[in-house]
């Protein structure tokens, strides 16, 4: 696990190229720290009328940010970035981006204080976690439910195995693990 400080501020580039930026980082600070391997990078941010949401800093944080999301559709952007040290030092080789669209519900005020209540917003870019209790904010989805979740597994899949890296692995013939 990196430590690199995620800054939610969204720079002149957009929501989308701070995801991108928190990703090669990532990326790159572990593969210093392990050279003779594959390191993924990854970072998740949700994006609603313009603005970047981030994790929550506090409880009224979190319920401001579900007040916005609130009836609305929202976007959830994760950057992946495939790193490797090697001799020559840390370098990404592949990045990619997945959006999904994600559509919540109204929340009454009662439902988002007993979601923030429950403390699962906390570490959550747009303070909900659709794979726990936040699956109940959400109407619907278009795109990639994994990527919501915080890693677009199906693109992940497509970007190792285009640079040969799954079939080392034998996963898909049954010899891996």
């Amino acid at each position: 696990m990196s430590e690199v400080v995620e800054d939610a501020a969204a720079s002149e580039a957009g929501p989308a190229a701070v995801a991108a930026e928190h990703a090669r980082k990532k990326a790159l600070a572990v593969s210093a720290e392990q050279p003779d391997r594959f390191v993924l990078g990854a970072d998740t941010v949700v994006v609603c009328n313009g603005s970047l949401l981030g994790k929550p800093e506090s409880e009224e944080q979190a319920e401001e940010m579900l007040r916005l999301l609130s009836g609305r559709t929202h976007e959830v952007i994760t950057a992946v970035a495939l790193a490797f040290g090697g001799t020559a030092g840390p370098a990404v080789f592949a990045e990619d981006q997945v959006r999904t669209r994600v559509v919540f519900r109204e929340l009454s005020d009662e439902e988002i204080d007993a979601y923030v209540a429950t403390g699962e917003p906390m570490d959550k870019a747009g303070a909900y976690g659709i794979q726990e209790r936040g699956a109940l904010l959400v109407d619907r989805i278009d795109g990639c439910y994994f990527n919501v979740v915080g890693l677009p597994l199906s693109r992940m899949w497509e970007l190792l195995r285009g640079r040969g890296l799954c079939d080392m692995c034998g996963w898909m013939n049954g010899t891996g693990h």
